[in-house]
């Protein structure tokens, strides 16, 4: 292709600058062969002529297409080249946030100086499992690919995380040691994931140093090696060390700080165990204060001290090592304060009793004699003789300083030695994967020894680096056979020859360490001599003698020359360490004698970093070699360290981490383009990106090619032929065929073609789009002119008709007006005459309509609340009734039951007695006499006491009949007198009265009148002006009304919401406990889970067979039936167990003594929960026995009241009639007279008197008609309560007592009621006679009860009598006719119930006795009850042993015997079968304890789900085994109901372990659980359950258990089936979301596919299938299917489908916010797509209301955020409303992972990605990014009952049930 098609106007390029290193511009005029200029317009607007290169004439780089920029993979970038790399970077970074980038096989990793939520485990399990290339780029996904590809492989791994110093390669390895920790756990219980962690804290401490460009500084590099097993668990790790650097903990520049551990120990110094260091700040200490900065910010160096204290406690090391290790690095502190002073010019001293030394000494164990002596002197030694030699002060104090580097070193080796014994392992290591954090390359302005090595490093690396990259490019082409051509990239082994090699610069180096009389600058003249004319690499600076210049990878470096030697010696004073080796502490001697554990097992070298000397350890030591160690150079050792990591690099497969520092100020997000271009060359990137452009760095496969450029194809290019189509299609638009090359697979193209085809493929678009938005504009302007001319007629039509209609409206206005003036003249005077009508009838209306309200008003409330009385009298009379009888029922049932229950028991136990019997039978006639002179005694008293009882009413009659003549007379006279004392006098006083007012009348007549005539036309006035204010207030009140109506609507509203929220809150609430509860369960299966797991590897480890009586621990069991089920399980086996040796008995001897222990412990708890029955028995009867009494006199009490009441009521109304007639006759003798008229004072007076007398009349007849209807139904209550035989139970419901509670209430109100008041004016004489009267009434009613006391007492007795006599008799009827032994036992209970009667007889009389008898009764009966109960089972035994040997004698006699035909023989030899009536089946299932094991195999282990679901009806193993326990509750069988349902709960569990996996096997066992725990509930007798049964189903009912308990643990198992159907769903649905959701085009042609990168899906394995939408779809039906077919309960189902749903949108969205790929408009069409395909699911399957659709909410809110215009405020506006499921963290990120796919899309900007988080800050939410896909909803089982009745139900014989029998 030509540079003229490339170089075009408008195509946009990039030159050299040099603030931002590389600036864009766009071309003005195009591009012709030959120009040597180009026109360029800058970004900002400014014009530029941009001169090309004379010689070269290279063109400056293209720019990448809008839509490449921001791509997670470099090489998926058109054009590869610095500038395209280094824009992209800048892209993500500051604008997307994101820190990842892959380049090819390298993670590029920016430093973001800032704490991002992107690493905690949620992001862990999202990227677990996931490919590389599917994923956004991540630490965790090299991670994930490294553990993956050990696993797949079986080939050991690598990361190699490099970068300068503050670039993040700490961090990033130790996030990749977190990953592997994470995801792969350890093998063991040793935790051996969080020792490898805890090694971090332990060597960033002592390795680890604040410097000017990063504050946690790694200064030493290391290599960690994760070591697993077979599983590829995490069995161990192992570490290397490198290149220590020795010369901080003596020197630090400024801005720069000593190693952490010695501040974390001076800011613990107040500690009580650091006291004894004598430390104190910081800056107290020379080693630590020399760069005057020994605070971080942020970091509390004393709670960083105390971590590392735990990390050492959790390695193993303990406290005493621990004080031991701080002793030493307190005692180098120490040390760097000594002070030696001049003694002359070659000699120093240490003043005497120097402080510090003294400290020193104290805390290592020396003397300080010698330390100061050597510290100062040194030992020369010839070969003759030796020399001790002064030094100077400043060879003194660098000797000091050696001594405590060396100490240092020392104790490093020895910590790294101890981490990596903690974390070594037992168990054989099956592969590793190694983790290198090594610094990367350095240049300074000077630069030594230290850049040297690590430079030659770097070198290494690059090399191995290289290497690899060109290895991969070559198996790709390989691989899609594509001709290979030699691809030349940068070999820098020169460079390492130059340094490595023979008579290079590191052995020339050792040959002048070597020399006597060696120094820097004669090495330096070698270098020159040597490698200046032969080595094109090596240079000699123009203006200095003691540097060079070596030409790397990466830049030209120049060394000097000076401390090269010196640093490569690394020399320290023997004598120093020979006084350290004769220390007396402990640590210190191993330090130094011990070289082995001194130093690395590995081998590993020492220092590193600045510029200064290093420490090296030795790659091998031997015994002996301890003096001479020192000789060895440390440019030796670590060549030979590094040629053993390379070799180990080399085993492994690497993955690269490249670490770049954005900037140098730790600025966040802030990108400085030259400081990131140089650690781009310097880190090989660009070296990757050079060698990937050198040949066909872009690659399609065919079905992404022809998805992508369908737009510049014709119908006639496309075939079925994929492959064939894009080769047509590229021979037309590329011309050149060494562009491209067509591979097995896929489409390789030379650098630039695909943004080529960008280009076409956007000129064909934008045409496209030029022709619609021609058209549509066409479209929409002939629309706007149509509408036009339509309203211009519209508006002309309707104005002319508007003026023809006012031309007729002023023609009929003048004639109308004419009519108006004739009618209004004659409507005047008709008005007039009319209102004074009308004002005449409606004062007559008005006055007539009130009184008749009135009237009617009070008939209706009085109508009214007759029938509300009557009707609430009734109904609560009805409830009292009825509640009444239906506990008097149950009382009498339960009565029954317990004393039938107490009868047959102790007629067992004294039907063994007949002696006993005889002895009762001797004194019985006797005691029957006596009963009966008793009884005659006792008539005879009642027949006095009826007699008194008759005298006595009839007494109280005739008095009562005296008195009421007597006050009746009393009454009538008393009335008479005073009528006729007051009638004259009254009467002449009114006349008089009333001739004064008449004159006085007359007289004020004329002047009211007058008044009345002002006072009209002031009222007139100011009535007018009262109806203008009352217009003023109406419209106010409206105004007001309006207002409180909105108020009160706006406070509905809110207390609405209020409302709902707090319900909200509350179900959220009820779902966190319901949830929480739920984990605690799986928490606790999980751990029953392993302690099984754990007991059988015990038992294979030990191979000792299993015991026949398995225990189980109570913290094991959640209840004692498993302790149950595993005793009856052992004795069902005891028969065939026989031959076991003794060592069972005495295992089980333990156990057989907790049994005993238990059942003391429960005879106990029997005994006294016996004992508190009985107590609350006696307090029942005499509670009972009270209430009665109580309840009968009361009962007589108000009878008696309520007669003399209506007595009292007809007297008063009979009077008042009487004052009425007076007072009638009064005022017509007044009318007679002339006196009185209706207006005058006294006839207002009488009809006031009349009125209050009707109004009391109609409330006493009220009263009276209330009274009647009370007293009818209390005789019909006391009727129906003498036709009972039995008396009122006591009612413990308080609910029970509440209603009559309320009658009485109700009737004191009444009369409080009557007597207020208002009824209560009646005359003096009557109030005196009523308190005479209720004085009477009182003592009437005292006798009246004493009476009726005596009466009841005297029945009470007669009928017990009675019913003893009688049930004498039937009892010596019944004996008689019963044989011997009924009679006996018959005879037992009899006497039975006589002791119980005389206990209770004893109990009234002395308590305390009573109760000691009854414990020793009771006690007896326990033990006889107990020896009756074994020797029933062993008399059951007997006989069916006894039977078992019958039957096995008969038949081996029966085919020996001959029988003559004579002789009769005893023929039943086999069963017969003797035909038997049928009865009904009452839907129970009978089956032999022997028979439980194979009832639970037959129905449960070994049944196949798919074929009861098919042929079945759904819930049969549930109804049969609740049929099985029917049964067993009928028979009263508490240990087969109990052993049934523990082996139906453990064979359940054990299925499900067994099968878990298999979703239709778990999804059938969830249905018949919840089938079996709901036939619990409908069939437990509860009411609450029992609503929806029919009466057959109520007879069902379990009668002797109540099984709640059961119910709770059958709940929890139906926990954790629904638990485990979720995770078998789960597993199947997790592989297809993403393909389904995301990745599979359901709408064909919408999304384009993007140009991608090495990453790919194929990167990692290779595709299982591609699952698309239909596939999810189909999934679902199957999962519906199979529920619906297991007869599942469709509000289960609900809850499986929307955890389903959630699942689903989970994923999807989670992948989403992941991939920076499918964020694009096209994919939230797709995901929008795909959401209603599922919603039209939901709805086919009537699931709308399940709540799944809201699961999808914020999938669906960030398919709308991809597609909703993101550039104003409005829009910002309208997302953050639209998005409230979404945190902002995930908006934001969907936001910065929005990727244009075409030309036309816009990205979105950084501004309003800020304006958004500027509008969610106060959005009070978590800050987690991914939703948890472990959630599981907290279930609820509805109750659902079930119409199937138990007695239909037909057994298949498929079941291989034969051996039940249907009851």
């Amino acid at each position: 292709m030509a540079a003229s098609e490339l170089y075009t106007k408008y195509a946009r390029v990039w030159i050299p600058d040099v603030e931002e290193v590389w600036r864009s511009a766009e071309l003005t005029k195009d591009y012709r062969q030959g120009d040597g200029v180009l026109q360029l317009q800058l970004e900002d607007g400014k014009e530029l002529e941009y001169k090309l290169d004379p010689k070269t004439n290279n063109l400056p780089h293209l720019r990448n297409p809008d839509i490449l920029v921001g791509e997670n993979d470099l090489t998926a970038l058109s054009y590869l080249h610095e500038p395209a790399v280094l824009h992209n970077l800048k892209v993500r970074f500051t604008d997307s946030k994101l820190i990842y980038t892959y380049c090819g096989i390298v993670l590029v990793a920016i430093n973001p100086y800032e704490t991002l939520p992107i690493y905690g485990s949620d992001i862990i399990n999202a990227y677990s499992g996931q490919n590389m290339g599917d994923m956004d780029p991540h630490i965790f996904a090299v991670a994930e690919e490294a553990y993956k590809q050990m696993a797949r492989d079986e080939r050991n791994q690598s990361i190699i995380v490099s970068g300068e110093s503050g670039a993040g390669k700490t961090v990033s390895a130790k996030y990749a040691m977190r990953y592997f920790a994470t995801v792969s756990g350890s093998a063991s219980e040793a935790n051996v994931e969080e020792k490898v962690l805890a090694s971090n804290p332990i060597m960033e401490s002592i390795g680890n140093a604040k410097t000017t460009r990063n504050d946690n500084s790694s200064r030493f590099g290391k290599y960690i090696e994760i070591g697993f097993d077979k599983r590829y668990h995490i069995i161990g790790a192992n570490m290397r060390t490198y290149l220590l650097e020795k010369s901080r903990v003596v020197f630090q520049a400024d801005e720069e700080r000593n190693y952490h551990i010695f501040y974390q120990l001076c800011a613990s110094a107040h500690l009580p165990e650091f006291k004894a260091l004598k430390l104190g700040k910081a800056d107290n200490f020379h080693y630590t204060k020399q760069g005057r900065n020994p605070v971080i910010d942020g970091i509390d160096d004393a709670k960083e001290m105390s971590t590392t204290r735990n990390a050492f406690t959790l390695l193993g090391v303990n406290e005493s090592y621990q004080m031991g290790l701080f002793r030493i690095l307190a005692s180098i502190l120490h040390l760097g304060n000594v002070e030696v002073k001049d003694r002359d010019s070659d000699s120093s001293i240490i003043p005497p009793n120097n402080g510090h030394l003294s400290v020193f000494c104290e805390l290592m164990g020396v003397t300080y004699q010698d330390m100061s002596h050597w510290l100062c002197h040194k030992k020369l030694k010839t070969a003759t003789e030796t020399y001790i030699k002064p030094v100077p002060k400043l060879q003194a104090i660098n000797a000091r300083d050696a001594l405590a580097k060396h100490i240092y070193a020392k104790l490093f080796n020895w910590i790294v030695d101890h981490v990596n014994k903690s974390l070594h392992s037992t168990v054989k290591q099956h592969s590793f994967i190694g983790v290198l954090d090594i610094y990367g390359f350095e240049t300074f302005e000077i630069n030594s020894f230290e850049q040297f090595c690590i430079n030659y490093a770097n070198e290494k690396l690059q090399q191995q680096f290289n290497m690899h990259v060109f290895k991969l490019e070559q198996e790709e082409y390989m691989k899609e056979q594509i001709p290979w051509t030699l691809i030349d990239f940068y070999d820098n082994q020169p460079c390492i020859n130059l340094i490595e090699a023979k008579m290079g610069v590191l052995d020339l180096l050792d040959e002048e360490c070597k020399m006597p009389k060696g120094s820097d600058d004669s090495w330096a003249q070698k270098l020159y001599n040597t490698h200046l004319k032969t080595c094109s690499l090596f240079e000699k600076p123009r203006m200095s003698n003691k540097a060079f210049i070596i030409q790397h990878f990466a830049d030209k470096v120049e060394y000097q020359c000076d401390g090269f030697l010196e640093k490569n010696k690394d020399t320290v004073n023997e004598e120093q360490i020979h006084v350290l080796k004769a220390s007396k502490f402990d640590l210190l001697v191993e330090l130094f004698h011990d070289e082995e554990k001194a130093t690395s097992p590995t081998g590993a070298a020492p220092t590193t970093g600045g510029r200064t000397r290093l420490s090296v350890k030795p790659v091998k030591s031997k015994a002996g070699q301890s003096s001479k160690e020192h000789k060895k150079t440390v440019g030796l050792q670590f060549r030979n360290s590094l040629h053993l990591l390379m070799e180990t690099l080399n085993a492994t497969t690497p993955h690269y981490v490249r670490c770049i520092k954005p900037n140098d100020f730790k600025f966040a997000f802030t990108f400085d383009p030259k400081r990131a271009v140089q650690q781009l060359r310097a880190c090989g990137v660009l070296e990757t990106i050079r060698i990937s452009a050198a040949g066909f760095p872009s690659r399609w496969t065919y079905q992404e090619f022809f998805s992508r450029y369908r737009v510049l194809m014709i119908q006639k290019d496309v075939l079925t032929d994929r492959k064939m189509t894009c080769k047509n299609v590229l021979e037309k638009l590329v011309q050149d065929p060494d562009k491209y090359q067509f591979g097995k697979t896929k489409i390789f193209f030379r650098a630039g073609q695909v943004a080529y085809l960008e280009k076409l493929r956007a000129d064909k678009l934008r045409a496209a789009c030029i022709r619609i938005q021609k058209t549509i504009r066409c479209w929409l302007a002939r629309k706007k002119y149509l509408r036009m001319k339509h309203a211009a007629t519209t508006i002309q039509r309707y104005v002319r008709g508007h003026q023809a209609r006012c031309l007729a409206k002023f023609l009929r206005r003048t004639r109308a007006a004419i009519i108006i003036q004739k009618y209004q003249r004659m409507y005047v005077q008709r008005t007039c005459y009319k209102r004074k009508q009308a004002a005449a009838l409606a004062m007559q209306c008005i006055l007539r309509a009130y009184m008749a309200r009135q009237l009617y008003k009070a008939l209706l409330r009085e109508h009214k609340a007759i029938i509300i009385q009557k009707m609430v009298r009734g109904w609560l009379a009805r409830q009292w009734f009825k509640r009444s009888l239906r506990a008097i029922v149950y009382l009498q049932c339960c009565i029954r039951r317990m004393r039938a229950k107490w009868e047959l028991k102790k007629l067992k136990i004294e039907a063994r007695s007949v002696e006993h019997f005889k002895k009762l039978n001797i004194g019985m006639e006797n005691k029957i006499m006596q009963l009966q002179r008793r009884i005659d005694e006792q008539n005879k008293d009642n027949r006095s006491l009826s007699e008194r009882l008759n005298g006595l009413e009839i007494s109280h009659a005739a008095e009562s009949e005296r008195m009421r003549v007597e006050v009746h007379r009393l009454r009538g006279a008393e009335e008479d007198a005073k009528n006729n004392a007051n009638k004259v006098t009254t009467l002449l006083e009114e006349l008089e009265r009333l001739r004064k007012d008449l004159k006085n009348t007359q007289k004020e007549k004329k002047a009211i009148e007058d008044w009345a005539k002002t006072y009209q036309d002031e009222m007139e006035q100011m009535i007018s002006e009262l109806k203008e204010q009352n217009h003023l207030l109406k419209n106010e009140k409206n105004d007001l009304n309006r207002l409180i109506q909105e108020q009160g609507q706006q406070w509905t509203e809110k207390m609405q919401r209020a409302l709902k929220e707090e319900t909200q809150q509350l179900e959220n609430d009820l779902n966190e406990e319901r949830s929480r509860y739920q984990n605690l369960l799986t928490e606790h299966l999980r751990l029953e889970e392993k302690y099984d797991d754990l007991k059988e590897e015990i038992s294979l480890a030990v191979n000792v067979p299993k015991p026949g009586h398995r225990r189980t621990d109570s913290t094991h069991s959640s209840n004692e039936s498993e302790c149950t089920y595993n005793s009856e399980f052992a004795e069902s086996e005891e028969g065939s167990r026989g031959g076991e040796d003794v060592s069972k008995a005495i295992l089980d001897m333990s156990l057989f003594l907790k049994l005993q222990k238990r059942v003391s412990e429960l005879e106990q708890e029997k005994q006294s929960l016996q004992n508190e029955l009985d107590r609350r028995e006696e307090q029942f009867q005499r509670a009972r026995a009270r209430d009665d009494e109580e309840h009968k006199k009361a009962r007589g009490a108000e009878l008696e009241y309520e007669s003399l009441k209506r007595q009292e009521l007809e007297s008063e109304n009979k009077k008042l009639k009487h004052h009425l007639n007076e007072m009638r006759q009064s005022l017509r003798g007044s009318a007679e007279a002339g006196s009185a008229a209706p207006g005058s004072p006294p006839y207002t007076v009488l009809l006031d008197q009349l009125n209050s007398s009707n109004e009391e009349l109609e409330v006493r007849k009220e009263e009276v008609l209330i009274l009647r209807s009370q007293l009818v139904s209390q005789k019909e209550a006391m009727q129906h309560k003498a036709t009972m035989t039995e008396p009122l139970p006591y009612i413990e419901d308080v609910q029970k007592l509440t209603d009559a509670k309320e009658i009485s209430q109700a009737y004191m109100g009444l009369k409080d009621t009557n007597r207020s008041p208002r009824f209560t004016r009646r005359p003096t004489e009557v109030n005196e006679l009523v308190s005479r009267l209720r004085l009477l009434e009182s003592q009437l009613q005292a006798q009246r009860r004493s009476h009726d006391n005596e009466v009841e007492v005297l029945r009470g007795e007669l009928q017990s009598v009675k019913e003893d006599n009688n049930r004498q008799q039937q009892l010596l009827a019944q004996n008689l006719q019963l044989p011997p032994e009924a009679r006996i036992e018959a005879s037992l209970q009899h006497e039975i119930t006589r002791l119980t009667n005389e206990n209770l007889e004893l109990h009234s009389d002395d308590p305390k006795e009573y109760k000691a008898y009854r414990i020793s009764m009771l006690r007896r009966m326990v033990d006889l009850m107990e020896q009756l109960e074994k020797q029933d089972k062993t008399v059951r035994k007997l006989k069916k042993q006894l039977k078992v040997f019958a039957k096995k004698i008969n038949d081996l006699e029966g085919g020996q015997m001959d029988v003559s035909p004579g002789q009769t023989t005893d023929e039943p030899v086999h069963p017969v079968n003797i035909p038997r009536r049928e009865k009904d089946f009452q839907g129970m299932l009978e089956y032999k304890k022997e028979d439980e094991l194979k009832l639970v195999k037959n129905l449960i282990l070994e049944l196949k789900p798919r074929g009861v679901a098919v042929n079945l009806i759904p819930g049969l193993p549930a109804y049969i085994l609740f049929m099985c326990l029917r049964h067993a509750d009928y028979v009263n069988d508490d240990q087969k109901v109990r052993s049934l349902l523990t082996s139906v709960i453990n064979s359940i569990k054990k299925i499900l372990k067994k099968r878990g996996d298999d979703f239709e096997t778990v999804s059938f066992w969830l249905s018949n659980t919840c089938r079996f725990l709901h036939c619990l509930k409908q069939y437990s007798g509860d009411e609450q359950f029992m609503k929806h049964n029919s009466p057959k189903q109520n007879d069902h009912c379990l009668s002797n258990f109540d099984l709640a308990e059961y119910r709770q643990v059958l709940s929890d198992l139906a926990i954790q089936i629904y638990q485990q159907l979720i995770k078998s769903m789960e597993n199947i649905l997790q592989p297809m979301i993403v393909s389904g959701m995301l990745e599979h085009e359901t709408i064909q042609g919408v999304s384009g596919v993007k140009p991608t990168g090495l990453r790919k899906r194929t990167s990692s394995i290779a595709d299982e299938g591609t699952y698309t939408l239909d596939s999810i779809i189909r999934q679902l039906n199957s999962f519906h299917s199979i529920m619906c077919q297991h007869g599942t309960d469709p509000e289960l189902i609900k809850q499986v489908v929307k955890q389903q749903f959630y699942i689903i949108g989970a994923v999807t969205l989670n992948n989403l916010l992941l991939r920076k790929d499918m964020c694009s408009w096209s994919k939230g069409m797709q995901i929008r797509y795909n959401v209603s395909q599922l919603e039209e699911w939901l709805r086919d399957k009537n699931l709308m209301t399940c709540g799944a659709k809201e699961t999808l909410e914020p999938l669906i809110q960030a398919a709308q955020l991809l597609q909703v215009k993101k550039k104003t405020d409005e829009d910002a506006e309208a997302i953050c409303s639209m998005c409230n499921a979404l945190s902002t963290a995930q908006i934001v990120k969907v936001l910065n992972l929005y990727t244009p796919v075409n030309a036309f899309e816009e990205r979105v900007s950084v501004l309003f990605i800020r304006t958004i988080q500027t509008r969610l800050r106060d959005r009070k939410e978590s800050p987690q990014l991914l939703m948890d896909t472990k959630v599981i909803y907290p279930v609820t089982f509805p109750f659902n009952p079930s119409s199937l009745a138990l007695e239909t139900i037909q057994i298949p014989g498929s079941l291989n049930l034969a051996f039940l029998t249907r009851v």
